[in-house]
């Protein structure tokens, strides 16, 4: 492979809705469905990544975790929404009261939820500051966009839409709660066409981890295997 074909080495993986695993929290007050974590470890492992996603059932009210360096985007999807109390000297409650409204705050920050009226399913996004960016869009509407980013996630929150990477010959389709992930090692094109509103997530590593595989590694031995 020449150093020009594996500058342009695009990995694109379609993860289906309903696929996600629902992992039940330990109080019992909803459960958890990951969508893509980085880096990809064990179990014992994750406690160190550097940025996850996910989507959550919230069927009661109480306190967050506690994440301490990790900067938090949750959006809620469904439900009448919550109310989420921030302690501390800048103290204030974050109103998710409508589909793709947006609380971002520090995971150290204590955070107290309330439900409005009833359980809520809500977008998670954390980030651990110091070994990566993250950024999140809402797109309500056909999108093309040159994006330069090392993982982006596209998330069907409403509708269905239809996206093509590259300007290439492949189409995914995505149904609601489907997600497609763009792991590339330069800027990638991103047409989206279709009705509803997806959720864009730009991903980037501020260095290494120990569990981490380099992308560029990562996505060439995944070229020499195919």
């Amino acid at each position: 492979m020449s150093g020009a074909s594996a500058a342009r080495i695009v990995r694109v993986a379609l993860l289906r809705g309903a696929d996600l695993v629902a992992s039940p929290w330990k109080n019992g007050g909803g459960v958890t469905r990951e969508i893509a974590v980085a880096p990809v470890a064990n179990d014992a492992a994750r406690a160190a990544f550097a940025w996850r996603v996910s989507v959550a059932d919230v069927a009661q009210p109480g306190p967050f975790s506690r994440f301490d360096g990790v900067d938090r985007t949750l959006v809620l999807l469904e439900g009448a929404g919550m109310l989420l109390d921030e302690a501390g000297p800048a103290a204030m409650t974050h109103t998710l009261a409508h589909p793709l409204d947006i609380a971002r705050f520090a995971g150290e920050t204590a955070i107290d939820a309330r439900l409005i009226d009833g359980p809520t399913r809500d977008f998670n996004l954390m980030v651990r500051r110091d070994a990566a960016r993250g950024t999140l869009e809402v797109w309500r509407a056909p999108m093309v966009r040159d994006i330069t980013a090392q993982t982006v996630l596209l998330y069907c929150v409403q509708g269905a839409f239809e996206v093509r990477v590259d300007r290439g010959e492949r189409v995914d389709s995505l149904g609601m709660g489907d997600t497609l992930r763009i792991d590339a090692m330069q800027p990638v094109n991103i047409d989206t066409q279709g009705a509803g509103a997806l959720l864009a997530i730009t991903l980037d590593p501020i260095r290494a981890h120990a569990h981490e595989q380099p992308l560029d590694t990562a996505l060439q031995n995944a070229a020499r295997t195919s």
